[in-house]
């Protein structure tokens, strides 16, 4: 079987781990490139990759130096690295002109978050109806795999929720997604990923699917304690997330909520900074005249997400709390993972949160280059065939478990 080779869209935190299992599955995938606007950062990931001797057998892995937010620009780097297979690990803003770059080339193409236009915060549901999905038509037409919101959460846990369904229930009365990081980075304030992106999710209306509608809350404003495995009690507040926005269309009749955790001090910065208006993404002028954008001022006084990895400990959990019956009685399954910051460290260089989100997205490309999902067609995770996913996840670092009334057991 020919191999697909394999083109990187980033060089963030989350690229670094893509990279590093991308290298360690070269045998299947073929030659690898990596792309960023700054040569440099790409280079420097090539660079992590043969200090860990991660390249399973020689191999080609080169960087590139590309602006993303340009559609032809990515359609020529596809090319000319003869890439069969784009893993968009960049910021979300990309999205659009990556995907089209795929469409106009035939390679397939996969990311880990909905598209967002940097205008504009907190667009109304669903979501993925307001960019992505409108290009079903064009991937079918044009018979390219786009794999939408393969990361962890959106991703794996969409898997975990067509699992349910294929294996543990009959129906389904409700998903709640429950994003737990129990680790500690040692800053006084840092947030896991791209500041920009992590206060634009925050600062909008918090959107669920329950009773068959859309429902609207304010960050912060309904919170609930979980007792997980390995984190054990956690404070978990309702929270805007990308998977609810394509699991609402799958299961109109559950609902589908997303949880993560925020401890009192996060909450604390980031109402201030609220308050003060300093998350807002609308220019501003000092009074010398310059003109800057609040939010992008706080990214930039921020540790860098990638930085805080060496100093990470403690664990995750992330996983779906799904409800529902089976044989006629009510039924409830946790599929969930749990990820260790310092094992993911020790691997390949990354903090867990990076290492949760960066893994995924290779599964799929090793899926795609077997042809498991390679599906010539537009789809969200849990359109496709989860247990090979899932099983492949395992192998590969991320491993599933499940807990129901018949104990807590692997997968």
């Amino acid at each position: 079987m020919a191999k697909p080779n394999v083109l990187i869209i980033g060089a963030g935190g989350v690229a670094q781990v893509t990279a590093h299992k991308a290298a360690q599955w070269n045998d299947e995938l073929g030659d690898l490139h990596i792309a960023s606007r700054t040569l440099s950062k790409a280079q420097a990931i090539i660079d992590s990759v043969h200090e860990k001797s991660a390249m399973k057998v020689p191999g080609r892995f080169e960087a590139h130096a590309v602006d993303a937010m340009d559609s032809a620009a990515v359609a020529d780097l596809i090319r000319k690295t003869g890439a069969g297979i784009v893993i968009n690990v960049g910021s979300a803003f990309v999205n659009m002109t990556v995907l089209q770059a795929c469409l106009d080339t035939g390679a397939a193409y996969m990311d880990t978050a909905i598209h967002e236009d940097p205008e504009k915060i907190c667009e109304t549901p669903p979501w993925y109806g307001n960019y992505e999905w409108k290009r079903r038509e064009a991937a079918q037409k044009a018979g390219v795999t786009a794999i939408l919101g393969v990361g962890f959460d959106p991703g794996v846990v969409n898997a975990y929720a067509r699992l349910a369904e294929d294996e543990f229930l009959d129906q389904i009365d409700s998903i709640d997604i429950v994003d737990i990081n129990a680790g500690s980075h040692g800053r006084w304030f840092a947030t896991n990923f791209d500041p920009e992106i992590n206060f634009r999710e925050f600062t909008g209306t918090v959107y669920s699917w329950q009773n068959g509608a859309w429902q609207s809350n304010r960050m912060f404003e309904v919170g609930r304690k979980f007792d997980l495995p390995v984190v054990g009690e956690q404070q978990a507040y309702l929270t805007g997330h990308d998977e609810v926005h394509s699991l609402s269309a799958r299961y109109p009749f559950a609902d589908v909520r997303f949880w993560m955790g925020f401890g009192d001090h996060y909450i604390n910065v980031f109402t201030v900074l609220k308050n003060l208006g300093l998350l807002s993404e609308k220019p501003v002028k000092t009074a010398e005249g310059q003109e800057v954008v609040p939010l992008k001022l706080v990214k930039a006084v921020l540790p860098d997400p990638a930085s805080l990895a060496p100093d990470y400990t403690g664990k995750t959990c992330i996983g779906d709390i799904v409800r529902g019956t089976r044989d006629g009685k009510p039924a409830e399954v946790l599929i969930y993972n749990v990820a260790d910051h310092k094992d993911a460290f020790n691997e390949v260089g990354s903090q867990g949160i990076s290492y949760t989100a960066g893994v995924p997205p290779v599964a799929a490309a090793l899926l795609i280059a077997r042809g498991d999902w390679d599906v010539k067609r537009m789809a969200n995770v849990e359109e496709l065939p989860p247990r090979p996913f899932l099983e492949l996840l395992g192998q590969m670092g991320l491993p599933t478990r499940i807990r129901d009334e018949n104990g807590d057991r692997p997968l």
